[in-house]
């Protein structure tokens, strides 16, 4: 049975746009697309596309300060996290992604699905069996499923197969990657800390920023220099 503490913790809405697009390495209009939706418009035709990503309904809780902005949840990083997997893995354009997905997801009725272990499973043995034959023709399939992959092996579930932790990338994405830092919605607010520490990877970089060396913060906090770097890292906006 799922804990029920860790399953509000994880819809709490607490990242902003580009907090959570800096956390994940994606570009702010291309998440910002996926939650608010955006319009193809050709000289003929206008079309809206929905938004891939449902953000949570309370974002006026009474925990978080009052905000227009749009904030989101654990369980939305993770979802982001798996459709950028599927563009790393299929290349599919922003539009292909959309019409893709909306032929997927009528078969299921559950919430956050992208975040779920149903359409890791399931859904992408769909996507797989109605566009698997064009993976296969330009001879990337196989490529596409060992990125697919890397991407799912970052997802830590509980027995339920809900999201329980999500260890982002700080580069760019591989195997060899280590899992150095780890967002957890139970440790931390949420935010991204050092795996096995706890130590917030935002401490690092603001003790960086005002002129600790990475040696010096590897020593205080008894950590590997590459722990140190790649926490900092985590921090940094990402370069176009």
């Amino acid at each position: 049975m799922a804990d029920t503490n860790n399953f509000e913790l994880r819809d709490i809405p607490i990242y902003s746009i580009p907090q959570a697009a800096q956390y994940l390495r994606l570009r702010r209009d291309m998440l910002r697309h996926w939650v608010v939706g955006w319009y193809s418009q050709t000289k003929t035709d206008k079309h809206f596309f929905e938004p891939l990503i449902e953000l949570p309904q309370h974002n006026n809780l009474e925990l978080l300060p009052q905000s227009k902005t749009r904030l989101l949840s654990f369980t939305n990083l993770v979802e982001a996290h798996v459709l950028i997997a599927i563009v790393k893995a299929t290349g599919f354009s922003r539009k292909q992604l959309s019409i893709t997905l909306e032929c997927v997801n009528p078969h299921f009725s559950t919430p956050h699905l992208y975040a779920r272990i149903e359409f890791q499973v399931e859904g992408i043995a769909l996507l797989f069996e109605k566009f698997g034959q064009q993976l296969a023709a330009s001879g990337r399939e196989q490529e596409a499923r060992q990125i697919l992959d890397i991407y799912f092996d970052r997802i830590v579930r509980d027995e339920a197969g809900l999201p329980l932790k999500l260890y982002p990338f700080t580069k760019l994405p591989g195997a060899d990657e280590p899992k150095t830092v780890m967002i957890d919605p139970g440790i931390s607010f949420g935010r991204p800390v050092l795996a096995g520490t706890g130590i917030p990877t935002a401490m690092l970089a603001e003790r960086y920023k005002a002129g600790d060396s990475i040696d010096e913060l590897a020593e205080d906090y008894n950590c590997d220099r590459l722990q140190i770097e790649e926490g900092i890292r985590c921090e940094l906006p990402l370069v176009a």
